[in-house]
């Protein structure tokens, strides 16, 4: 006798019924009864997510056939729970929406905490659902299966908040709670553990419907002083971090620019925020000696968004002038790290549209020789920098020619990201430059898969070193496979090349820095990349042409022993006092 097991939704009673097919084969027909696992997938929907990044596990297979069986949420495997929080993270950093990434529980949501960190530093709104284990064992120590010492405290560590459902009635309620968390302000991710034996508990399908007040069309007001304070500066400077990118306000931002002629300086986040050809644009070069002397003699600062972190602020010596104006979303962002006289608490686009609206009122006395040295300060920065690390400067230059304005570049912990490639690869759009806030390596290459999977139009360009890029090398597959082509410029010099340079500073010798590493072009292409080296300027060139015309996903190891290693000992004080976070 032949039994085939199906699914039917025809009645409400929940029993199983037998019947006969038309060869006179029992057919097993269980109903379909509401789940957990059900109403978590349908906040999801409801919250707008469309697709899901992780790995399937006996801890989370019920979440796991609830999204098969609704059907709408694209669900982008990843090699390790790391990479799929990376990846998750890209997505929503490229296109502002929440990120979700589903994993499993214990050592599986333990893979997920560094990415978890990364996701924390940088403000990333993103739900982190995990697996744990049977609600009856937890805390218990009887070493159930991926039972962990307390997954609450590990994954409250690694997020902005971590919660536990113990009652599986509730779901709705706790995963509307979890899903509003990861997006007010302060943004962040947040971790919701789902004991294994609730997933596929069978619960009402309650209707939860959340009553709002509709928002009043409520003027935003600036004080006429702050406004005066703009419209009267001489020799004002605008510093932009990624709240313009969150709030969508690069064109008010374009629009103050235009009005008031200030320098523009960017945080490393705030990349892109205004784009980085325009002639006011000094860009990520806050602590550089031009740009100080800039500071010194300003009169003026708006900040917009931005954090003040040590390693762009020189730690926190850079001289901000005392008329220093910051906006800010978050109440919790001023005085932080520098003093601020006046703090507008708002979000950048409405705050902004309401300066530009007050200051078409005002007449601006602009100074035509503010205006030429700023632009000489922006170039003496990046003539500076180029001299500094020649022949890498031309790289930039290539990048610069050949890259598309809308490309998404993402620079992973290395030397060349970090001393050049966050600064002189020009950015154009917002939301198109993903770095490690963290400064944790490795990160890199899932996020340039997931901005992909996130943007498929958009070209997505990496910059590796060899020994972070091996951290996550297995999602060199997870590109192939989720059809997110991306492009790897892996600078390879057999080690940590930056700790080499300060073991050297410090102990004058290194150890635990050289590392033995694979043949990259021929790992690459046994993933699916096309891959070559490039061993000179002209070779690099060609070389990028081709990938960026190939439309696959293309390796280019960029061969640092013929080349030339990046110097250090005659670098400007700025380079040698980069510290990475490695």
């Amino acid at each position: 006798m032949e039994f085939i097991q199906c699914k039917r939704e025809d009645d409400e009673t929940g029993d199983k019924r037998t019947d006969t097919d038309s060869k006179g084969r029992f057919i097993i027909m269980i109903q379909k009864k509401w789940t957990v696992a059900d109403a978590i997938v349908k906040e999801l929907v409801e919250a707008g997510v469309d697709t899901i990044f992780g790995i399937v596990s006996i801890h989370n297979m019920p979440i796991y056939e609830a999204l098969l069986e609704e059907g709408s949420i694209r669900m982008a495997t990843a090699r390790g729970e790391s990479g799929a929080v990376n990846m998750a993270d890209a997505y929503s950093r490229t296109t502002g929406k929440l990120g979700v990434v589903l994993t499993s529980t214990g050592a599986g949501a333990g893979n997920g905490a560094g990415s978890l960190t990364e996701t924390w530093n940088s403000g990333t709104p993103l739900l982190h659902i995990t697996g744990e284990a049977d609600y009856n064992y937890i805390g218990k120590d009887l070493r159930y299966i991926h039972e962990c010492k307390d997954q609450q405290k590990m994954m409250d560590g690694a997020n902005k908040s971590s919660y536990l459902l113990r009652l599986p009635h509730q779901i709705t309620p706790f995963m509307k709670t979890a899903i509003r968390d990861a997006l007010e302000v302060p943004k962040g991710p947040v971790t919701v553990s789902i004991p294994t034996n609730f997933q596929a508990k069978i619960i009402p399908e309650n209707q939860f419907i959340e009553t709002t007040i509709e928002p009043q069309d409520m003027k935003i007001t600036v004080p006429d002083k702050i406004i005066k304070a703009i419209a009267s500066a001489k020799r004002p400077i605008v510093w932009t971090g990624d709240g313009i990118i969150h709030s969508g306000a690069s064109e008010e931002l374009l629009t103050l620019v235009e009005k008031i002629q200030p320098a523009v300086v960017t945080s490393e986040s705030g990349k892109g925020a205004i784009s980085e050809d325009h002639p006011l644009c000094i860009g990520n070069f806050a602590a550089t000696p031009q740009f100080t002397e800039l500071l010194e003699k300003s009169d003026l600062l708006v900040s917009i968004g931005v954090r003040f972190r040590e390693t762009e602020t020189a730690e926190g010596t850079l001289p901000l002038p005392e008329n220093h104006i910051h906006i800010d979303l978050n109440p919790h962002a001023f005085n932080r790290n520098y003093d601020t006289k006046y703090g507008l608490i708002g979000d950048a686009k409405d705050v902004l549209q309401t300066i530009n609206r007050e200051l078409e009122e005002k007449e601006i006395q602009l100074d035509s020789s503010y205006v030429e040295e700023v632009k000489e300060c922006r170039q003496a920065v990046r003539n500076d920098l180029i001299e500094t690390i020649q022949p890498y400067g031309e790289f930039a230059r290539v990048m610069n020619d050949q890259l598309p304005e809308n490309t998404i570049l993402v620079t992973d912990v290395t030397m060349h990201g970090y001393i050049w490639g966050n600064k002189l690869v020009d950015i154009h759009e917002p939301g198109t430059y993903l770095h490690m806030t963290g400064g944790g390596i490795g990160q890199g290459l899932p996020m340039a898969v997931g901005a992909k999977v996130a943007q498929p139009e958009k070209p997505v360009v990496l910059i590796a070193g060899d020994g972070g890029f091996m951290v996550n090398a297995g999602e060199m597959i997870s590109a192939v496979q989720e059809d997110a082509p991306i492009i790897v410029l892996l600078f390879d010099d057999g080690g940590y090349g930056i700790l080499q340079y300060y073991q050297d500073a410090a102990y004058g010798r290194q150890t635990a820095v050289h590392l033995k590493n694979p043949d990259f072009v021929m790992m690459a292409k046994s993933m699916g990349f096309e891959a070559e080296k490039a061993a000179s300027i002209n070779e690099f060139d060609k070389v990028l042409a081709k990938a960026l015309s190939s439309n696959q996903s293309y390796m280019v190891v960029v061969d640092t022993d013929k080349i030339g290693d990046l110097k250090y000992e005659d670098s400007p004080e700025y380079i040698q006092s980069f510290r990475p976070h490695q």
